[in-house]
């Protein structure tokens, strides 16, 4: 009598299912979707997927590092950037011939480092408010350099390279805050609104006060940038988050 083969068994599995492919790591390498079970192993994943979640962890992971040593590095930068305008300062009034203790008004085009309610604002604020800020020295302290050259020409090298020496600190800063907010997934703003307007027609000496409010506000712009560099560090990428009220500037 001949015997009729019955259906082949995979191997722990139904009628019919192909055997399931195991590692010598005890780790389902088989395509197939109906795997069974091993003792002791749980049902073989979709093909790929620890691997794209191991992907999008090591992604996350990245970005969080990145965005921590960039706010680290910016709070280097914004307290060396302070010390110099400082000294900067101490230079511009003995070489200008001013009163350190002079008042000066409001100069236009100067944005303002006090703010209302700062303990409220996301870090994606504190971010586009201190590019706008930073582009608006760029451009402000270009032109001081400018005049301060066509004023005194090489009579004053001392000056003109620390203002020079500034000027790019301002331009490094402000292409880090830029990188910070890429890894804010929208990029940085159009420089539109950096265009510094038509100055009017003012003396020297009301030019002298003028450079000496855009030196003042800098470097309240500088301890500003540190606090709000802080915040986003300890906030990491999660940048909605506001800070406290004892930290606020």
């Amino acid at each position: 009598m001949s015997v009729v083969p019955g259906p082949r068994r995979g191997r722990g599995g139904e009628p019919g299912q192909r055997p399931c492919e195991w590692s010598s790591r005890l780790e389902c390498t088989s395509s197939a979707r109906d795997c069974p079970p091993r003792a002791g192993q749980a049902l073989c994943p979709e093909p790929g997927a620890p691997a794209a979640r191991a992907m999008a962890a090591a992604d996350s992971t990245s970005a969080t590092l990145r965005h921590r040593d960039l706010c680290s590095r910016g709070i280097r930068l914004a307290g060396k950037m302070r010390s110099d305008v400082v000294d900067l300062l101490d230079t511009y009034v003995e070489q200008q011939g001013l009163d350190a203790s002079a008042n000066v008004a409001a100069v236009e085009g100067v944005p303002v480092a006090a703010v209302e309610r700062w303990d409220e604002q996301t870090g994606t604020q504190r971010l586009l408010e201190n590019l706008a800020a930073y582009r608006a020295f760029r451009a402000l302290l270009a032109q001081m350099l400018e005049e301060q050259q066509e004023q005194l020409g090489e009579a004053d090298a001392t000056l003109g390279r620390a203002l020079a020496a500034v000027l790019l600190q301002v331009s490094a800063f402000t292409y880090h805050l830029e990188e910070l907010l890429r890894l804010e997934d929208r990029g940085p703003p159009g420089e539109e609104a950096a265009v510094v307007p038509e100055p009017p027609q003012l003396s020297l000496f009301e030019r002298k006060l003028q450079g000496l409010g855009v030196l003042r506000e800098l470097a309240q712009w500088a301890v500003r940038s540190v606090r709000d560099l802080r915040q986003l560090a300890k906030a990491g990428s999660g940048s909605g988050t506001a800070a406290s009220p004892a930290e606020s500037p």
